[in-house]
């Protein structure tokens, strides 16, 4: 079992890592952008990684108290996705019994979710004010839950990458984003480019919630194919440093358009982290 020290500690790593990361569109310690800074990135994973840990904390409890210390400390929603993705994996992590992957330990958190887990995540989501929330016309977050955590999920799923996970048990992390992070680790030995290459391998193939909440679906398809016109031009490359003079033109196009693929990010974080923890188990 790993312990809460450990776990803040492969938590923040996963952050690190990201913010590393050269992502097109998203903050980074290559570009700032959306009104934010790679320090409020970095402050929000340090407060938040007690609270996410904290082994008396029920899952919803975890959620709720590392979003508030985040917000109480940089005053905007620098990672409520990051939180929403982590927290069942670090509870998963720590209920690891009776031989189970990291996996099953989580389909097994999500499984046994709670409205009192529904009830702190809806006041967590409430607080951090995501952009583009709105009003939903059953389970609102502005309401009391009469449903649990999985189930409020799975009525956002639809619309919500990160809610689809809670439905789904992880299966673009763990079937997907966990193999090609992996696969790039092997071949560039750099966590940070690994990284790089696994956001936009996400975003070649999966629609970014955080971008269609905001423009709809109007640039979710030039995206994704400048994405995948990034792989196939970097595939074969023999040093990941060629890349940097792309990642710039497309984090700039992508900035002067509003566009940030914030679920994109998140997610990178949440693979991190299960490999992280995947190789302390």
């Amino acid at each position: 079992m790993l312990t809460p020290q450990v776990l803040a500690q492969l938590y923040r790593q996963a952050c690190e890592i990201e913010l590393q990361a050269f992502k097109p569109g998203n903050v980074s310690v290559y570009a700032d952008g959306h009104d934010m800074t790679v320090s409020d990135f970095e402050i929000s994973s340090e407060v938040s990684s007690e609270p996410i840990c904290c082994p008396s904390y029920t899952l919803g409890e975890k959620i709720y108290h590392a979003v508030k210390a985040t917000r109480e400390a940089v005053g905007c929603n620098t990672n409520l996705g990051i939180i929403l993705l982590c927290a069942p994996i670090i509870q998963a992590a720590s209920d690891l019994s009776g031989g189970l992957s990291l996996q099953q330990s989580l389909n097994r958190v999500l499984a046994t979710t709670t409205v009192s887990d529904a009830d702190w995540v809806f006041k967590a989501i409430a607080l951090a004010a995501p952009g583009g929330l709105g009003k939903s016309s059953e389970q609102d977050v502005h309401q009391a839950p009469s449903v649990t955590l999985q189930q409020a999920m799975k009525i956002a799923s639809d619309r919500d990458r990160i809610a689809l996970q809670y439905v789904n048990d992880y299966k673009d992390i763990f079937d997907f984003a966990v193999l090609r992070y992996n696969a790039w680790l092997s071949q560039w030995k750099d966590s940070s480019w690994a990284a790089v290459f696994v956001y936009a391998e996400l975003l070649s193939q999966f629609p970014d919630s955080h971008i269609e909440r905001k423009h709809g679906k109007k640039h979710t398809e030039s995206v994704a194919a400048s994405m995948r016109q990034f792989l196939e031009t970097f595939d074969q490359a023999t040093d990941p440093e060629q890349c940097k003079q792309t990642l710039h033109r497309l984090d700039t196009e992508f900035k002067s358009i509003g566009v940030n693929p914030g679920t994109t990010a998140d997610m990178t974080v949440a693979t991190i982290l299960s490999v992280l923890i995947e190789e302390c188990i």
